[in-house]
């Protein structure tokens, strides 16, 4: 049976863990679900972007076993093809890289679980006299296992860089994934590959874009079997520091999955899934989980809420208005779901149920998609991509 916030009023928030109560509070937002897609076969990520140069922000489906990109125009969200024909589509980044006021569309397939049986494929495509038309793509790099493309602007001036953070190293194998891995950087001025860092170890699963230290400049933020790590790059070069250990549980059960920054009233705290898909072998539940701190030293590890079943999403948006961030948390397995809590003033957290059991949690964004000035959430899994319009509660 489907849930959603807008359903919730009067409802209680439950499974509140660590420090955090219970609060039987109703959210002081209303979700309205609309389907914009039901026939996207292996449906995992989704990207928002204003592709037609219309004002308004379309989406980007991404999902494997329908072998074909596609974005979806709004508001009437009619189905247009970037490209076809592609197999393993893992995901996919936008922006505009060449200043024409339309994104470039970065792309990441030939994926496979097994990193040596994973072409790992970076394709950039860029669009024709008609957007709606099929669009021109141009492989720019292959590394095996390619799996997390965000696009992050690193020197502060605007133009944004292409980031891949593959799965896994090429030498990698289940069920412990004991090989280092490499996340690499592409500057549009030549789309030649970078290594940010070979540093990593075991799965890396999620990877966020973020001005960190508040100067104008993005860093990135990576999740994986060894915690979360900064990546800044500074006079030409990338740096790594290790902001959390994750879960601190022997390999491969330990680490992080997922990352958000999550702003507050009182400053920003560091939001995780830990540890990946909530654990390899055994999986005892994933956990979402906060860290307070400051710079780039963190601790006060907190849960938040246990038991979700492979976490596989997990983003920051404020959707009631108030300066402070929500986080909505995405799982597909038994039970599977998508999840958002809210943080009281006393740093307790309260959880709304959005989706639960009628569409897996795989990939999840935000943006203002009726351009109302309120944040919306589109998420995708299985074979449905939907969005919720973010209303005032009632």
């Amino acid at each position: 049976m489907r849930t959603t916030v807008a359903g919730l009023l009067g409802a209680v928030a439950v499974a509140s863990f660590g420090v955090s109560q219970v609060h039987g509070q109703a959210a002081p937002w209303t979700l309205v679900p609309h389907e914009v897609a039901t026939d996207l076969r292996g449906a995992y990520a989704v990207e928002a972007a204003d592709i037609n140069k219309d004002g308004r922000i379309d989406l980007i489906a991404v999902a494997g076993a329908t072998r074909q990109l596609v974005w979806f125009e709004n508001p009437s969200w009619t189905r247009h093809v970037i490209a076809e024909n592609i197999q393993g589509l893992i995901n996919a980044a936008a922006a505009d890289t060449d200043t024409d006021g339309i994104p470039e569309i970065a792309v990441a397939t030939g994926f496979a679980t097994v990193p040596a049986k994973s072409a790992g494929i970076v394709t950039v495509y860029t669009h024709g006299a008609n957007v709606n038309d099929p669009w021109i793509g141009k492989e720019i790099h292959r590394a095996p296992a390619a799996h997390r493309l965000r696009f992050i602007d690193p020197e502060g001036n605007g133009r944004k860089w292409l980031i891949n953070a593959p799965l896994a190293g090429v030498e990698a194998t289940v069920p412990d994934y004991k090989a280092k891995n490499t996340v690499y950087a592409y500057n549009p001025s030549d789309w030649k590959p970078q290594v940010v860092t070979d540093a990593e170890d075991g799965v890396m699963h999620g990877i966020l874009a973020t001005d960190w230290d508040g100067k104008g400049r993005e860093a990135l933020l990576t999740a994986s079997f060894l915690g979360v790590h900064i990546h800044r790059y500074t006079n030409g070069k990338w740096t790594r520091t290790r902001l959390v250990e994750g879960k601190p549980a022997p390999w491969p059960d330990g680490g992080a999955g997922e990352v958000a920054a999550v702003r507050t009233k009182g400053g920003r705290i560091l939001a995780t899934m830990e540890a990946f898909h909530g654990n390899v072998a055994p999986r005892p539940g994933l956990e979402v989980v906060t860290y307070s701190g400051s710079g780039d030293k963190w601790g006060g590890r907190t849960v938040i809420d246990k038991g979700l079943d492979y976490g596989h999403v997990l983003v920051s948006v404020d959707l009631d208005g108030d300066g402070a961030d929500e986080l909505v948390a995405g799982y597909n397995g038994k039970p599977n779901g998508v999840n958002v809590y809210r943080r009281s003033a006393d740093g307790s957290w309260s959880k709304f149920v959005l989706e639960e059991n009628a569409m897996p949690g795989n990939g999840c964004t935000v943006a203002d998609f009726n351009n109302d000035k309120r944040m919306d959430i589109a998420c995708t899994g299985g074979t449905s991509l939907k969005w919720y319009e973010n209303l005032p509660a009632k």
